[in-house]
C-alpha cells in the first residue's frame, strides 16, 4: 500500500508536485519560485521590519567593546564579529573549465567561513542571541542601562551573575559553537544537544570550553525536540531555537547593512542594470532566511537570492515547492537525509523562515556531496581559502541560476552582474581533517 503523508499517497504528491520524483531519487534538481513577489509588496506583510533589523544591528554596536576585550581577534574591527568580501576570479574560471559552462558578471565571496569567535555564519544570529538574552536580563535586574558601557558585562560580578542563568541549543555543530563560545565566555551553564551527524571535533572543542555536550543517535529534529524539552523544565533555561527563533533571524540579517558597505567600498553597483546574485547554503533555515530578509530590505528587487541544499538533504525545497513548510520532512519520501554537509544535514525546515522568505527567495537547487568536495579543492588551488564542505554549494550558483536569469532578466547585461557564494563556515576545521576533505576534492576532481 503506497504510504500516506498528510492525507495523500506518495503517488499523489508526486502527480501534484513532479519535483518531488527527483527529490527522491536524491538528482541534482533547480525550483525556481513560482510565488516570488516584490519585495515593496512582501516586507510590509511580514511580522519584522526594517526597524527591527536597525535595532539589531545598533544593538551588536553596543556589545562591540565587550567582544573586542572577549575575544581579541575582533579588536582591528572594534568589537564588530565581520568577515570579508573578496573576488575570486580565479576560482571563477575553474569553474567555467571544470563545469564546462560559461557565465558572466563578477563572482565574489563572502567569507564568513573565515568569522571570527565561531568560524561560521552561525556566529551572526547564535552570539547575537546570546547577547539579547545578556541584555535582557541584565537591564531586567537593574544591573545596566542601555546608554552604558557594555565591556562592564565582561566583569567577575556579571559572570557570577550570568552563572545563575543556562542556555540551551539542539545543533548539527556550527550554531552550537557560536551558542557554546559567546554563552560561556559572558558565564551562563550552556548546554548543546547535537546530532548523530555533528563532528568530534566540534563536541571536543565545547565542552574544552566548559560546555555541556549531550549526544543523539537520531539526527537535528530530535536534538531540537529533546533540548527544548529539557529546557522548558528549568525556569531559569532559556532555549535558543533555530527554527523559530526572531531574535537569530534578525542577527542574521543585520549582515546585509555591512555587505551594502563592502559593495560600495569596492565600487559595485546594485541596481535594476547591476543585478545582485546571492547563494547561500541551507540548513533549517535560519541562517539563509535572515540574510534574504536583510538583502531584500536593503536592495529591493536589485538582489535575486538562492538557497542551495544537499541532494540528501532537501527539506526547504520541499517545504517551499509544496507550501506545507514544517509539515513535512524528507523522511516523509524516503529521502534518508544523510549527507557529508554536517551542518545542512536538516530533514524538517523552519515553519517560521519559509513563511517570512516564501515568496522573497527566487529558487533553490541542491547539490551532490560529490561536489562540495570538488569545490573545496578548487577553492584551495585557486584562491587559497579554506572553507568545510557544506559552505561550497553557493559557489555553483551561477552555474544553476542561467534559467532563472534568462526568463526573468532576458533585457539585462549579465556582464555587469555580481554573484556572491556566501562561505558558511570551515575556520575550526582541524588541518588532518581538512587535508582528508581537499584529498577526496583532488580525487572527484581526477587529479590523484
Amino acid at each position: 500500500m503506497d504510504k500516506m503523508v498528510l492525507g495523500k499517497t506518495i503517488g499523489q504528491w508526486v502527480e501534484e508536485y513532479p519535483i518531488i520524483d527527483n527529490l527522491m531519487s536524491c538528482k541534482p534538481v533547480f525550483w525556481a519560485n513560482k510565488n516570488l513577489d516584490s519585495a515593496d509588496k512582501v516586507l510590509p506583510e511580514l511580522s519584522l521590519t526594517l526597524e527591527d533589523m536597525v535595532d539589531a544591528e545598533k544593538r551588536l554596536q553596543r556589545f562591540a567593546p565587550l567582544i573586542s576585550v572577549l575575544f581579541p581577534e575582533t579588536a582591528d574591527k572594534g568589537g564588530l564579529i565581520e568577515s570579508e568580501l573578496v573576488r575570486i576570479e580565479n576560482m571563477k574560471n575553474s569553474i567555467q573549465k571544470i563545469y564546462r559552462q560559461d557565465f558572466q558578471g563578477e563572482l565574489m565571496l563572502k567569507c564568513d567561513n573565515y568569522l571570527p569567535v565561531a568560524g561560521s555564519i552561525k556566529a551572526r544570529g547564535g552570539i547575537y542571541e546570546v547577547l539579547k538574552h545578556a541584555e535582557d536580563l541584565a537591564v531586567k535586574h537593574g544591573l545596566i542601562r542601555i546608554d552604558d558601557d557594555y565591556s562592564r558585562l565582561g566583569s567577575p560580578e556579571f559572570k557570577e551573575f550570568f552563572g545563575k542563568f543556562s542556555l540551551a541549543v539542539g545543533s548539527t555543530g556550527n550554531l552550537g559553537l557560536s551558542i557554546g563560545i559567546m554563552g560561556s565566555a559572558l558565564g551562563f551553564n550552556v548546554t548543546v544537544h547535537m546530532s548523530a551527524d555533528a563532528k568530534e571535533w566540534k563536541k571536543s572543542l565545547l565542552r574544552g570550553r566548559g560546555v555541556n555536550v549531550i549526544e543523539y543517535s537520531s539526527d537535528y529534529s530530535k536534538a531540537v525536540e529533546e533540548g527544548r524539552r529539557q529546557s522548558q523544565q528549568d525556569p531559569n533555561s532559556y532555549f535558543v531555537d533555530d527554527e523559530h527563533s526572531k531574535s537569530l533571524f534578525l542577527g542574521y540579517s543585520a549582515a546585509a547593512f555591512r555587505l551594502k558597505k563592502q559593495l560600495d567600498a569596492l565600487g559595485t553597483k546594485v541596481d535594476e542594470s547591476h543585478p545582485l546574485f546571492v547563494y547561500v547554503p541551507c540548513g533549517v533555515g535560519g541562517a539563509p532566511g535572515g540574510i534574504c530578509f536583510g538583502l531584500k530590505h536593503v536592495f529591493g528587487d536589485n538582489v535575486h537570492v538562492f538557497f542551495a541544499e544537499p541532494t540528501h538533504s532537501p527539506c526547504m525545497l520541499l517545504g517551499l515547492a509544496t507550501g506545507e513548510n514544517e509539515k513535512l520532512s524528507v523522511q516523509d519520501f524516503g529521502i534518508d537525509n544523510i549527507t557529508d554537509a554536517d551542518g545542512l544535514a536538516v530533514g524538517r525546515p523552519s515553519g517560521f523562515v519559509g513563511n517570512m522568505v516564501g515568496r522573497l527567495i527566487s529558487g533553490i537547487y541542491t547539490v551532490e556531496d560529490n561536489e562540495l568536495y570538488k569545490l573545496l579543492a578548487m577553492m584551495k588551488d585557486e584562491e587559497n581559502i579554506k572553507i568545510e564542505p557544506s559552505a561550497t554549494p553557493g559557489l555553483l550558483g551561477p552555474l544553476q541560476a542561467e534559467a532563472y536569469i534568462n526568463a526573468n532578466l532576458p533585457e539585462v547585461s549579465m556582464k555587469n552582474a555580481t554573484h556572491i557564494a556566501w562561505a558558511t563556515g570551515g575556520l575550526f576545521v582541524p588541518e588532518d581533517m581538512m587535508q582528508e576533505f581537499y584529498k577526496r576534492g583532488k580525487k572527484q576532481l581526477g587529479e590523484l
